[in-house]
């Protein structure tokens, strides 16, 4: 996923994006992160609680920071996901920040798959806009594959009833 946000400098973005704690006070998509104190190496462990279509999701992660070249990379330690793991990476273009969100996720229900990863992908994509558009204002979503675009935008409610 890759989203241009003008006027902002890549390492403000950066360090906006590895704000984590403050994700739910930007967005109702984020009910709880709770970000543990830094490792030796600086590598953090966070949890998270996250809407997602009518449910919650639970996850703790490991992420680390390399502020030098603007990437975090995560990995769940736990959770609800088979796996979860993935990097945000921020460049300069055109004056602004563009932001790269590569992640991989497995729901765990092999049967299921061809029908739930699709919509969870679409929901996730969701609720990643809503973060990112609480953290920068607006943010424009930039891919080449319009099926994704409309099936992010067929999702009706990504943030579902749990939220109120």
């Amino acid at each position: 996923m890759r989203v241009q946000v003008p006027g902002t400098d890549p390492r403000r973005a950066y360090d906006l994006i590895r704000d984590f704690a403050r994700y739910p006070e930007l967005t109702d998509a984020v009910a709880e992160v709770v970000v543990n104190p830094p490792a030796a190496d600086g590598s953090v462990v966070s949890e998270w609680l996250v809407h997602f279509r009518k449910g919650m999701l639970k996850w703790t992660e490991r992420d680390v920071f390399e502020p030098g070249s603007r990437v975090i990379r995560f990995v769940q330690l736990s959770g609800d996901f088979a796996l979860f793991e993935g990097q945000w990476r921020v460049e300069e273009r055109d004056g602004g920040s563009e932001i790269w969100l590569d992640a991989s996720f497995d729901l765990g229900i092999p049967t299921l798959a061809d029908l739930l990863e699709p919509v969870a992908e679409a929901s996730f994509r969701a609720n990643i806009l809503r973060i990112l558009s609480g953290i920068f204002g607006s943010s424009e979503p930039l891919t080449d594959d319009a099926a994704v675009l409309g099936l992010i935008n067929a999702v009706d409610d990504p943030v579902g009833a749990a939220a109120g």
